[in-house]
């Protein structure tokens, strides 16, 4: 029996960030991470956008990429050309704040390549040594404007 009375929930959708830049934040998570991008709306200014978000009169940019092609998960990042707030700070400590982990089959490779093309990561990648996860790799990275990504490799399980 749910817990709600004639709705459920049916899954994630997309994850949505907002960026300062978001030319640069394409660069990043297409040439850099390889997410296609599925959708460029360089000026979206509907009515709906306004009310939505409780902006009066906002503007903005927005580009959608594609992160998994099992699940369609997407991710959307979001320039307010117009309204647009400080960055706030994204310690992952702080409550409030979030984090977007993505699944790498080969940590180490991964981390080499993209430290080598100059992204900035937390530390070198992290053996898990307790939990469900224990064997896998994991390791934290910040995007263009400081949003924290998660990198796991999970464990290799038996017969795989």
């Amino acid at each position: 029996m749910s817990a709600n009375s004639g709705w459920r929930l049916g899954g994630i959708h997309h994850v949505g960030l907002t960026v300062s830049d978001i030319e640069a934040s394409v660069r990043f998570y297409r040439d850099l991470l390889g997410l296609e991008l599925i959708g460029r709306r360089p000026r979206v200014t509907a009515p709906y956008i306004a009310q939505q978000t409780g902006y009066k009169g906002v503007e903005m940019s927005v580009a959608s990429f594609n992160v998994s092609r099992e699940t369609h998960i997407g991710l959307e990042v979001v320039q307010y050309l117009t309204q647009s707030g400080e960055t706030a700070d994204q310690s992952t400590n702080r409550p409030g704040n979030s984090h977007l982990c993505l699944t790498v089959d080969n940590l180490v490779e991964c981390h080499r390549d993209l430290r080598a093309k100059g992204v900035q990561f937390k530390s070198e990648p992290v053996p898990i040594t307790a939990g469900p996860n224990e064997g896998g790799l994991v390791v934290y990275f910040y995007d263009p404007d400081g949003h924290v990504l998660e990198l796991f490799q999970p464990p290799a399980r038996q017969g795989d």
